[in-house]
């Protein structure tokens, strides 16, 4: 009996991360008991405890990252697909597949990558990242040599580009941005400038990109590396701190690792400019856990200093997409990159949907209540009385 079109995809797949060409796995058409399931991305990934599968679950307003051993995440895939999922595409190196699903149905199509033949092992896997690895500010942040690959000291901070870049490319296609004018994007307290050269690298001319630091050292060292690569025209970076920039329009304002209460302030000018799309990733949220008050229930374990540590990092990101929730925004948290890169993991995505919802202001104002959080600056930035 000849094999069903789900036996070879899956045997397609296990070849795939076998010989080690596997660039992604998609899951669509969800079928599942879950209403707010919208589809499953897997890719290949190396941590330091070995190769992994990556998965991340994409709800309606959140996303859920889980990393597997690839036997184990095969057998999840295999048991999904069909069931969970009635539509699949596998990339590879070599070759593109497709399966649809349904009731007595499974349609397998496969499409040599263009430029391979089969047998061949296929397109380079550089050609496969969102951002090349030998574009020249790459090389003169000290990311890659002069061969485009990875330095050894700075390969968590390439895999961060990278995963930032494919965050961004699929946020902005969820975002009501213009088509008719260039986006106007600010990067808030841009440190060296790594991501704000990759949201420029991605968004090419469609975008004016201007990255905001307060060291006027990086300042400097980015103008010149922007100049060199030939993005002068529509990247630049200027000194000052977030909370005192003028704004007046943004399209898209994205604030990385802005410390404590600077990621409010940096969602606050977002939130005034109307910004169409936030993007940020907060970290050392300090303002919030002094106040907090232990409900009854959690008392026994919020004495224990780690865990109020991360109470309060909680209760301070999930008040912030609270907040931006009443301010008409669709909001997404999610892993940015995986806990054995950094600790500064948690990115909170914001898509604008519509004017205030006044009917969230309670949510928000029981949440606070809960904590008894008293105050909190972006609530203050946008005027909410937390009480």
């Amino acid at each position: 009996m000849s094999p069903t079109g789900t036996e070879q995809f899956m045997a397609m797949a296990r070849s795939a991360v076998t010989d080690g060409t596997l660039v992604k796995l998609t899951l669509g058409k969800p079928a599942g008991p879950d209403p707010t399931l919208r589809n499953l991305f897997v890719r290949p990934v190396t941590l330091k405890s070995g190769p992994r599968l990556a998965f991340v679950w994409r709800h309606a307003t959140r996303d859920i990252t889980k990393n597997h051993a690839p036997s184990e995440g095969l057998a999840l895939i295999e048991d999904l697909v069909g069931r969970d999922f009635l539509d699949a595409h596998l990339f590879t190196r070599a070759a593109q597949a497709q399966l649809e699903t349904g009731p007595g149905k499974a349609v397998l199509r496969v499409v040599q990558a263009q430029g391979t033949r089969s047998g061949e092992p296929g397109n380079d896997r550089q050609k496969q990242r969102v951002i090349a690895a030998d574009v020249p500010w790459l090389r003169s942040l000290g990311v890659t040599d002069l061969q485009g690959r990875p330095v050894a000291a700075m390969t968590d901070k390439f895999r961060q580009i990278q995963r930032f870049a494919e965050i961004l490319s699929h946020l902005v296609k969820e975002a009501p941005l213009p088509a008719d004018r260039p986006l106007s994007v600010y990067d808030m307290g841009c440190g060296k400038g790594y991501l704000t050269f990759a949201a420029s690298e991605l968004l090419g001319e469609r975008a004016r990109v201007t990255g905001i630091e307060v060291r006027a050292d990086l300042v400097r060292l980015c103008n010149d590396v922007a100049a060199a690569a030939g993005l002068g025209g529509r990247l630049a970076f200027a000194q000052g701190a977030i909370s005192d920039q003028r704004i007046e329009a943004a399209d898209i304002l994205i604030a990385l690792h802005a410390c404590d209460t600077a990621t409010d302030d940096a969602l606050a000018k977002a939130v005034a400019a109307g910004a169409s799309l936030i993007v940020v990733a907060p970290c050392c949220q300090k303002e919030v856990r002094p106040q907090l008050k232990a409900p009854p229930v959690l008392a026994p374990a919020l004495r224990h200093g780690i865990f109020l540590e991360r109470q309060a990092e909680f209760a301070t990101d999930a008040l912030r997409a609270l907040l931006l929730e009443w301010c008409g925004y669709r909001t997404r948290v999610f892993e940015f990159v995986s806990g054995e890169h950094t600790a500064k993991n948690t990115m909170i995505a914001a898509v604008r949907t519509g004017p205030r919802d006044p009917q969230a202001a309670e949510s928000v104002r029981r949440f606070a209540a809960f904590y008894g959080i008293g105050h909190q600056a972006l609530a203050t930035h946008l005027g909410f009385n937390l009480e």
